[in-house]
């Protein structure tokens, strides 16, 4: 079933956690989100300062905010908090469809690092700047699948950093073997 856009109206942080067990499924691909990261107004957030870029963390919810990193990787995130700034980046989704054309993008076997990073998963289901600012499910979907109880998801700080770094806003699935290192 298709995780509504309304579902995504709720706070960041809220929305960060229940995406863990969804799966999101593009371009002949599908995995399952194994973890993820709050942004809201905090210092590390886009939203810190609102720019033409940024804008759309404030100004909507339920719409995927895709943007360039490093000048090298795209990173997907999904836009939340109606009303406020919000988004939640996808850092890794355990592959579960189309695991050879992800092979084929990523150019590696290795089933563990295919999606384990922001810029990996982005990479191995070809998502661009072409999905920046459709709504969910326009484009790429994403579904129910599994829910996790508490004792079974990890929450840590955020990584890769330097302001806002002490916040608890990091969420995976406890043991899963498809988180980034």
């Amino acid at each position: 079933m298709i995780v509504s856009k309304d579902w995504f109206k709720r706070d960041a942080l809220k929305i960060a956690r229940g995406l863990l067990g969804k799966v999101i499924s593009y371009k002949g691909c599908s995995g399952m989100i194994v973890e993820t990261e709050a942004y809201k107004s905090d210092p590390a957030s886009h939203a810190y300062r609102i720019t033409p870029r940024s804008e759309i963390m404030l100004v909507s919810y339920g719409k995927f905010y895709v943007y360039f990193i490093y000048g090298m990787y795209y990173c997907l995130n999904i836009t939340t908090n109606k009303g406020e700034p919000g988004a939640v980046l996808i850092r890794a989704a355990e592959p579960l469809d189309g695991t050879d054309k992800m092979q084929r993008r990523r150019k590696t076997k290795d089933m563990h690092n295919l999606a384990s990073g922001p810029g990996k998963l982005c990479q191995a289901f070809g998502i661009n700047k072409s999905l920046n600012g459709k709504d969910v499910n326009k484009g790429m979907r994403v579904l129910h699948h599994k829910n996790y109880k508490d004792n079974e998801v990890a929450v840590s700080k955020r990584i890769g950093i330097k302001e806002g770094a002490e916040l608890d806003w990091r969420f995976s699935v406890k043991g899963s073997k498809f988180v980034s290192r």
